[in-house]
């Protein structure tokens, strides 16, 4: 059985880390802002330099509004980020009218020095010296001279600086740290503190953390630096392993990653680096935003820092986001959130007394009808904390149960990998024939007690806690806690994929009772749920003994379980909340790809349409409908023949680009069908080999160079046949540069490498979203004479563009769309040239003008700015432009009066 068990296990890692590796390589695109709205600077801030005094330069970008003097935004960005992580969050400050500053912390991207963890002597002096910047400019807003009208914003390592530059420099008034820590010891050992322990190391989160500046991943440099290789040379091989780590910090973690153990220099480094030394002195107005899903930073890191700052007379309001470090950090969600508590701050609209004390977003026990999760917003009049939200008890079934710590901890339960630990969520939830159950807590390694049926619904808000009793045959135990949900049919959840780990010291064969405190988390439970505490003796994000013992567990006390259920005002009805961040768009994927293997399984394809064998594209009767309601295609049909260059167009909204999805098989549609060469289209499909495409947005690696990129692309399609590389890089036209690494890229050479690889196997059939977006004129001209020619060899091209004039000058044909349907469809001519008069430019207009009188075929003529408008019929046109010549004038130019951007808006009215 443990062969099988380790088997399973093995494949599991293998899916999520191809899924993790899937979530990396995509990529979002943010639509543009008006770029008249604000202005830039590139910076350059002299930091606080190193403890041997070497100079330290701050790379930094200053964002200025339309109107000044402004009140002024602080940015800080994640850890392994730089000031681009956070140039969407800047654009979208400026936009709203603030003065920003946003800058790359020491040791990261272009800012020089080294990593210190957001030390109080080097990163907190650095943010100090940036609010220097801030209150020597004239376009931000002062309370007095020298202080600056200022809100500190980041998220995690730049959540930690908003909080401790708060505590530590009076000129803050308010701040937004987002899904950080309070104690980093904490943080990173869990029960540190308690007497007698050491904490629970959380190995693999601080690995990946710490350890991503030894290896060279994030933004560190992949080649060893100078430093690196002279220590190496001068036989100090730990401080050639450091990086851009600083080396007492460095030093620190490669003794506790190898022990096990934490060392006290270290506990004391991440003391000095945790806002819970200044947090009671903040009294900046703050917004605490903090993520369910998150292992790293759990929602008790910010009970600590609210409890903080309100006993330090700071306002305090509170936002649970249903994401975290889990399940991507990304915060896009949460500007509108984050500009209304700044606008009541320290901005001109709103008062901090409109927004609630406390925002949940509360995910729901129950799948909504297109199979999404239900989360509802809720809020509470004052912040939610420890001790504040009411508790009920709910009694325990099971008798005293033993649970084996295996020898080496293997196997190990996997509740969650670090940064994906929803994917282990989202595949329990997907139909999927693993048995994460047995995953979560590993039979004959744990034990559980469970409540009655649950007589009506409640929402678990906070940590519970059960009290059990504990014996042993070692003398301590670390034991990974949780609380499950249990469906009627007995279907498991274990809530934002949390556990608690706790050591326990001083055991014997005599029973010791033990208080445990559950993982805090928010979760609806209907009735008729169990709730079932689990006590697991392994679980391989951590550190664990590596000694075999045996634990008899029991419950004690009053035998319940205690369950916080804070009182809630329902903010919404219910939705569903799309995935956050990268990881979380890769999770939605897994969920996806589940899906379709199951439907696959159901649904065979239609057999081939002989007769459409040499049509590259025939769609018929399209639909799209969502499970809310809402369609976005309506009975769509057309067809794209062999050497075409179709141009697809539509005001937003108009389904153009789930008309793409659907062509591409990434979602099914709600009826019709759609053929590539009368091969129907389905995930996964055979045809879809003869289809290349970009649609939404370039995704790649950006350590790795164009070139590798494409290559590595290539070779995960697993087609044996060429990839005519070459002539794809020719095409795109990045010369030398397809050696460098995408990281340095700009816009239009991610386009131009983007579209490089649609071409990749030269397909039949190229589908591309936007491709002339980042493209310079003398780009995107090329780019129309690629595609023409591409075209001309039988090969078919579709795009979607908002810029007509391309499309007119690019296309032979069009699709037009409005609201979900076909409106017009035809040649690019025959659609602009239906009804439309034609200017004609000759030597003698006036002698033209007689002559044209005397065409038959033309009811109007004149002349305008000295050309000839005629309104002529299509088969008048060619006529009228013979007799011209006979009559002995010379005919410089005839074309259309009307252009296809007259046309469209003609066609789609007000739905443009």
């Amino acid at each position: 059985m443990i062969a099988r068990l380790r088997s399973r296990r093995s494949r599991l890692v293998v899916v999520l880390l191809l899924l993790l590796l899937v979530g990396g390589v995509l990529a979002t695109v943010r639509s543009g802002d008006d770029p008249d709205r604000f202005t830039t600077q590139e910076l350059t801030v002299e930091g606080t330099p190193e403890a041997d005094g070497d100079p330290v330069d701050l790379d930094a970008t200053l964002y200025l509004p339309e109107r000044t003097p402004a009140p002024a935004v602080l940015l800080a960005h994640g850890f392994g980020g730089s000031k681009a992580s956070v140039a969407g969050d800047a654009e979208d400050l400026a936009d709203r009218g603030y003065v920003v500053l946003a800058y790359t912390a020491r040791g990261f991207g272009g800012s020089g020095g080294l990593i210190h963890l957001d030390h109080p002597d080097y990163e907190i002096k650095d943010g100090q010296r940036m609010l220097d910047q801030l209150a020597g400019r004239s376009e931000v807003r002062k309370d007095r001279s020298g202080d600056p009208v200022v809100g500190v914003v980041g998220a995690s390592y730049g959540g930690a600086l908003a909080l401790m530059l708060a505590g530590t420099d009076d000129r803050v008034d308010a701040i937004v740290p987002m899904i950080t820590w309070n104690d980093l010891r904490q943080a990173l050992f869990p029960q540190f503190a308690d007497p007698g322990g050491v904490g629970v190391f959380k190995r693999q989160w601080t690995a990946l953390l710490l350890g991503s500046t030894l290896t060279g991943s994030g933004s560190a440099p992949t080649a060893p630096s100078a430093q690196q290789l002279k220590s190496l040379a001068e036989g100090d091989p730990q401080q050639a392993v450091c990086g851009r780590l600083a080396k007492d910090l460095c030093l620190g973690y490669v003794e506790t990653a190898t022990t096990g153990t934490p060392t006290d220099d270290l506990l004391d480094l991440l003391d000095e680096s945790s806002p819970a030394r200044v947090a009671g002195r903040i009294t900046a107005d703050t917004l605490l935003v903090q993520g369910q899903q998150d292992s790293l930073f759990p929602l008790s890191e910010a009970d600590a820092n609210a409890q903080a700052v309100t006993g330090a007379g700071g306002t305090v309001k509170l936002y649970w986001e249903t994401g975290g470090h889990d399940a991507g950090t990304g915060t896009d969600e949460l500007r509108p959130v984050v500009a209304q508590f700044l606008d009541a701050s320290i901005g001109d609209s709103g008062s901090l007394g409109d927004i609630p004390g406390s925002r949940v977003e509360v995910t729901s026990g129950t799948l909504a009808t297109d199979g999404t999760r239900i989360t509802r917003l809720r809020s509470a009049p004052d912040p939610i904390r420890p001790g504040t939200v009411p508790q009920v008890g709910y009694p325990l079934d099971g008798a005293g149960q033993f649970a084996l710590a295996p020898p080496g901890a293997t196997p190990a339960a996997i509740t969650s990998l670090p940064g994906a630990g929803a994917l282990l969520g989202a595949l329990g939830s997907a139909g999927s024939s693993l048995d994460l159950g047995s995953l979560a807590a590993v039979p004959g390694e744990s034990v559980s007690f469970e409540t009655r049926p649950l007589e009506r619904a409640i929402t678990v808000t906070g940590s519970s806690h059960v009290t059990v009793g504990i014996a042993s045959s070692a003398e301590e135990a670390t034991l990974f806690a949780s609380v499950v949900d249990v469906d009627a049919d007995g279907g498991t959840t274990l809530p934002a994929q949390l556990v608690t780990p706790l050591r326990v010291t001083g055991l014997s064969a005599r029973q010791k009772e033990v208080t445990v405190t559950l993982p805090s988390v928010v979760r609806d439970v209907p009735a008729g749920h169990r709730l079932r505490v689990v006590l697991s003796t392994t679980d391989q994000a951590y550190a664990m003994p590596q000694e075999a013992a045996l634990h008899r567990i029991t419950l004690t006390g009053d035998g319940t379980l205690t369950v916080p259920q804070a009182a809630f005002t329902v903010t919404d009805d219910g939705s569903a909340v799309p995935w956050r961040g990268v990881i979380g768009l890769a999770v939605g994927i897994a969920s996806l790809v589940l899906l379709l293997v199951v439907l696959n399984r159901r649904r065979r394809p239609l057999p081939p349409d002989a007769a459409l064998t040499g049509v590259p594209i025939a769609i018929e009767g399209l639909g799209k409908a969502y499970g809310d309601g809402f369609r976005a295609v309506s009975d769509l049909s057309f067809r794209v023949e062999a050497g075409q260059v179709l141009g697809l167009l539509g005001p937003n909204g108009a389904g153009k680009t789930t008309t793409l999805r659907m062509l591409m098989g990434l979602i099914l549609p709600s009826e019709g069908q759609i053929r590539i060469f009368g091969h129907q289209v389905r995930p996964g499909a055979p045809v879809l080999s003869r289809l290349g495409s970009f649609v939404e947005g370039p995704g790649f690696l950006p350590h790795l160079s164009g070139r590798d990129n494409l290559v590595l692309y290539w070779r995960s399609t697993g087609r044996s046949s060429p990839a005519h590389l070459d002539v794809a890089l020719e095409i795109a036209g990045l010369g030398a540069d397809v050696n460098r690494r995408v990281r340095t890229y700009s816009q239009g050479m991610r386009q131009r490498l983007a579209i490089a690889q649609a071409m990749l196997g030269l397909p039949d059939l190229l589908v591309l979203d936007e491709p002339t977006n980042g493209l310079d004129p003398p780009q995107i001209r090329e780019m129309r004479e690629v595609l023409g020619r591409y075209a001309a060899t039988g090969r078919t091209v579709v795009v979607s563009s908002h810029l007509l004039a391309e499309v007119e000058q690019t296309c032979s044909h069009v699709v037009v769309m409005a609201a979900g349907r076909l409106v017009a469809q035809g040649p690019v001519a025959e659609l602009v040239g239906d009804g439309a008069a034609v200017v004609v430019e000759v030597d003698d207009a006036a002698r033209a003008l007689a002559v044209v009188a005397e065409v038959t075929g033309v009811d109007d003529a004149q002349i305008v700015d000295g050309a000839l408008v005629v309104h002529a019929s299509a088969d008048a046109r060619a006529d009228l432009v013979r007799q011209l010549v006979l009559a002995d004038l010379r005919v410089t130019r005839v074309a259309p009066q009307r252009g296809l951007e007259d046309t469209f808006l003609a066609l789609v009215g007000e739905e443009a």
